[in-house]
């Protein structure tokens, strides 16, 4: 009877939503988990603090691995937007600890990230190389400044070669937009920096002669 095979299949199927719901649950709490470390990494990085930093990644990595073990498990779990999210925290935190402390920039494969994620982080990253740049800027210590400049220029480079649809590259257009906002606010900011410390210095020079 169709009953049957009906009562057979609603079985089925609420045995493997309820093994979707747990695993859902448990990559809620990952995800949240990694999120919030991924953010203490970039706190750590503006601090100067490497150690720290490389062993909240450490940790983070730990997370990012189990919740890859989860998706592979159970496919509905693709379709949850709050693992594209923390993926794009991890990839922000980790390039930019590598940037920073002038490591290599680690490759998508190896973070264990989604594509979409690992570019839409990246665009994340240019954020936070402003932010270092004026810092630096503010003690007059500018040595990095072209370095961290170059390296938002070359992630903003690979962002607009990147011409695919939002479905595809989740929403990496508006991102892409808002990067080169911020790029080019940081080089007139640094450009007007170099032009009145030239003036200082030249004013600083003239009064000692």
């Amino acid at each position: 009877m169709a009953n049957d095979r009906l009562d057979q299949f609603a079985e089925k199927i609420s045995s493997h939503l309820a093994r979707v719901e747990k695993a859902r649950d448990e990559s809620y709490i990952l995800h949240r988990e990694i999120i919030k470390k991924s953010g203490m990494t970039i706190r750590a990085v503006h601090r100067g603090e490497k150690e720290r930093a490389l062993t909240l990644l450490s940790e983070t990595r730990e997370k990012i691995l189990r919740s890859k073990a989860l998706i592979e498990v159970i496919s509905e779990l693709t379709r949850s937007g709050f693992i594209h999210d923390a993926q794009k925290e991890y990839v922000e935190a980790s390039v930019t600890t590598a940037i920073v402390f002038g490591d290599e920039i680690p490759d998508p494969d190896n973070l264990k990230v989604n594509y979409a994620a690992y570019l839409n982080g990246i665009a994340e990253v240019i954020g936070e190389l402003r932010r270092e740049i004026l810092d630096l800027m503010r003690r007059d210590q500018t040595e990095k400044c072209e370095y961290f400049l170059q390296a938002m220029d070359d992630i903003y480079s690979v962002l607009v070669t990147m011409d695919f649809s939002d479905a595809v590259t989740g929403g990496l257009r508006r991102t892409t937009d808002q990067s080169r906002a911020i790029l080019e606010r940081t080089r007139g900011d640094f450009t007007n920096y170099l032009v009145n410390k030239r003036l200082r210095d030249d004013l600083k020079a003239r009064i000692h002669v």
